[in-house]
Parts: C-alpha cells; sequence; structure tokens
C-alpha cells in the first residue's frame, strides 16, 4: 500500500469510527478524495481494506457505503468478542505481570474520574478502555488471538455503544474491571473469563436496548 492509500484509510476509518459518516452512507470517491487530500485511486484502495475488515459494504451497483449491521449481527459479534476476550482474561489470569497489573489499576483509577465529572467524559472513556482491554490482551500473549480480537474490538458499533452508556453503565463498567484486576491478583482465571463473560455481554444489552430505542422513535440505533 502507498502512503497514500495509508492516510486515505486512516481517515476514512476515524470518520467512521468518529460517526461523520454515519451507518448507511454512502462513500463517493471523489468527495473522500478531496476531503483526504488523494487522488481517487488510493481511496479505492482504502475502501477495498475497509470492506475487508467489514466497516464499508457495497451494494448491488458496486456502490460503497458504511456498513449498516443489524442486531443480529452485532448479537454475533458482541457473542465472538464474548468468547474470544473471555478466553484472553483467563490466559492474562496466569500471565499477566505485576507491572501490567499496576498500569491496569493506574488506567481504571483515570476511568472512574473520567465518568465522575458533571457530564461524563465519553472519548476519554472510550480511549483508556480500549487501553485497558489492550493491556489484558497483550499480558494473555497470544498473537493469534490478538489478530482475531482487534477487529470485533475496532468495529466501529462496538465503538460506538459506550456512547449509549449512561453514568449508571458506565460506573458498572468500572465496577467490572475492578473485578478483574481482583481476578487477576488472585491468578483465578476462571473467576477472570466469568466477569469478561458478563461484562461483554452486559455491553452487548446496552447497545441492544439503545438500538431498540432508536428503532421506536424512527431514528437509527447505531447514531452516536
Amino acid at each position: 500500500m502507498s502512503r497514500a492509500s495509508d492516510r486515505a484509510y486512516t481517515q476514512i476509518r476515524g470518520m467512521i469510527l468518529s460517526g461523520e459518516l454515519a451507518p448507511g452512507a454512502p462513500l463517493r470517491e471523489e468527495q473522500l478524495a478531496e476531503s483526504c487530500e488523494v487522488s481517487r485511486t488510493p481511496v479505492r484502495d482504502a475502501l477495498r481494506r475497509l470492506e475487508a475488515e467489514s466497516f464499508v459494504r457495497r451494494n448491488e451497483s458496486q456502490r460503497s457505503y458504511v456498513a449498516d449491521w443489524s442486531l443480529d449481527e452485532m448479537e454475533e459479534a458482541f457473542l465472538l468478542r464474548a468468547m474470544l476476550e473471555a478466553h484472553a482474561a483467563k490466559r492474562t489470569a496466569a500471565r499477566i505481570s505485576w507491572d501490567q497489573l499496576e498500569r491496569l489499576k493506574s488506567i481504571n483509577k483515570s476511568i472512574f474520574q473520567a465518568i465522575s465529572k458533571e457530564t461524563p467524559d465519553i472519548p476519554l472513556f472510550l480511549d483508556l478502555n480500549r487501553q485497558f482491554h489492550a493491556i489484558i490482551l497483550t499480558a494473555s500473549k497470544s498473537d493469534r488471538l490478538a489478530n482475531m480480537l482487534t477487529k470485533l474490538i475496532e468495529q466501529p458499533v462496538v465503538l460506538r455503544t459506550a456512547l449509549q452508556y449512561d453514568r449508571e453503565n458506565l460506573l458498572r463498567s468500572h465496577h467490572e474491571h475492578e473485578e478483574l484486576l481482583a481476578a487477576f491478583a488472585r491468578r483465578d482465571g476462571d473467576w477472570a473469563e466469568a466477569v469478561m463473560t458478563s461484562h461483554i455481554r452486559r455491553a452487548f444489552h446496552a447497545y441492544a436496548d439503545a438500538h431498540k430505542r432508536g428503532s421506536e422513535d424512527g431514528r437509527d440505533g447505531l447514531a452516536a
């Protein structure tokens, strides 16, 4: 891939993740090329790459648009993520270093500060939450798991789930992180596995509730 293609990929992916390009939105090569300040060829390459990663889809006329997942597709993605990330947590309990555990504690403390503000800092929560789960995945010491999980964790609809959380859900997420830390400190893989499974399943139900509310209101449930 050329540098121009990489730049187009990064920018378009960022616009999808931020919600600037909403689910179902058409992706016009000319407009994207202008936004990314590249020619149409790098944009075409970037769209193919994003399609392979399930960020982009094509319709019957081969026009590209931002992937708009059904609730059934989302449930499957969360189910797979729960299975894989729970396994990662179980491995991590036996392999995590004390330095990594201390780093997780520090991040979760920062998460609590971010969500305890008068208006919870959701972008900061998302970034810290990503760091928290990334350390767990690194500590599991499985390249295969990392490769499989990265796509699921980075799906735009998964990242948007936190934007549907109220303060109660955010605090519950923080508490579940605390329970994971306790399981890791005890080197209890079964406990860590169970907590991670419920952690991801609850995230799905928060997303599903928001999706249903959006449908009832006549809005797109994926909107951030």
